[in-house]
């Protein structure tokens, strides 16, 4: 190399090292493009759009969504690994795209752990046993013996391979050692419509996504999950009430930005998001949603970081296990 390529080389490499920190001064400049990885309706839509709403105004540029759904949410978190890593393009995940999918998509196209720089945790939400309106059971209890006596002639939705309800519904399924059919859809919204319709017979999802219909009586819910009731949902017993204790899950979700983004334009995201989730309002809006917003002490890219690592350590032997246990 002479002296001359070298010296421009030099030169082109002084610019970008000047033009990282300046690009992020300025950030943002233009709207900011959030992919919720699943169609409008879904538990990862509704709060991402809360969200989106809150950290608009402190960023003030709009954080617009986009919905890319299908295959379980894998296909919008690709496209966001794959995206420029200048701010412009974040992804609203979920549990569903950066915990399980890596257990059950060997072939996955991304790496959760490696592809993305995390932004912060947005809320948590337990999951809800629903069925059809019509079904011939109105207690947890009376559900296990039609599922147990019916087995493949119940038909259960999911929101496809990988989504959280079809993580929730893996982990019951292997908890009542049963095996309905799965019917997957291209998201939430789909398979609760179907629900709701009458054309499959139960779901499991997050009380975000399904509370509005159980309040409104268009499906009956039946138990929620861990220890202890859901503020959204008094009158729905826990899987403790509900005689499974073990059917604990807390289906979380959060932010992230493609690797490589810069520090200061990730800690700017990490801030506005940490403002949203300040507001009464927010706080107020998820709780009645049945989701909570994530303590001081759960926020942060870091601690989304390390969260989603633990996760997959621990749930990676168990979807598998599921998995082949109910397939």
């Amino acid at each position: 190399m002479t002296r001359k390529s070298i010296r421009g080389l030099l030169a082109v490499l002084a610019v970008a090292g000047f033009a990282a920190p300046a690009m992020a001064q300025n950030y943002p400049t233009k709207p900011i493009v959030m992919v919720v990885p699943f169609p409008p309706g879904g538990p990862s839509d509704v709060v991402a759009r809360i969200m989106a709403e809150g950290m608009t105004k402190t960023l003030g540029q709009h954080v617009v969504i986009e919905n890319v759904g299908g295959a379980g949410g894998t296909i919008g978190t690709g496209r966001v690994a794959t995206a420029e890593p200048d701010g412009y393009t974040v992804l609203a995940a979920s549990m569903g795209s950066h915990v399980s999918a890596p257990a059950l998509f060997p072939a996955l196209k991304y790496d959760s752990t490696k592809d993305f720089e995390a932004i912060g945790l947005t809320a948590n939400s337990p999951a809800a046993v629903v069925v059809r309106k019509e079904f011939p059971a109105n207690t947890f209890k009376e559900f296990v013996e039609v599922l147990k006596k019916q087995g493949e002639g119940i038909k259960q939705a999911h929101g496809g391979i990988g989504a959280s309800s079809h993580m929730a519904c893996l982990l019951l399924s292997a908890e009542l050692n049963v095996k309905p059919t799965q019917v997957a859809y291209r998201g939430t919204g789909p398979a609760l419509n179907d629900v709701v319709g009458g054309h499959v017979d139960f779901f499991c999802e997050q009380v975000v996504s399904v509370q509005g219909g159980i309040k409104g009586g268009t499906i009956k819910g039946l138990m929620v999950s861990g220890n202890d009731r859901s503020p959204a949902l008094p009158d729905v017993p826990s899987a403790k009430e509900a005689g499974l204790p073990g059917f604990q899950i807390n289906i979380w979700s959060g932010i992230f930005a493609p690797k490589g983004t810069p520090k200061p334009i990730v800690d700017k995201l990490a801030a506005a998001l940490d403002a949203t989730l300040n507001d009464p309002a927010v706080s107020k809006r998820l709780l009645e949603l049945g989701g909570t917003v994530p303590p001081a002490s759960d926020r942060g890219p870091d601690f989304l970081a390390k969260q989603v690592k633990a996760d997959i350590a621990s749930w990676n032997p168990i979807l598998k296990a599921a998995n082949e246990k109910t397939n």
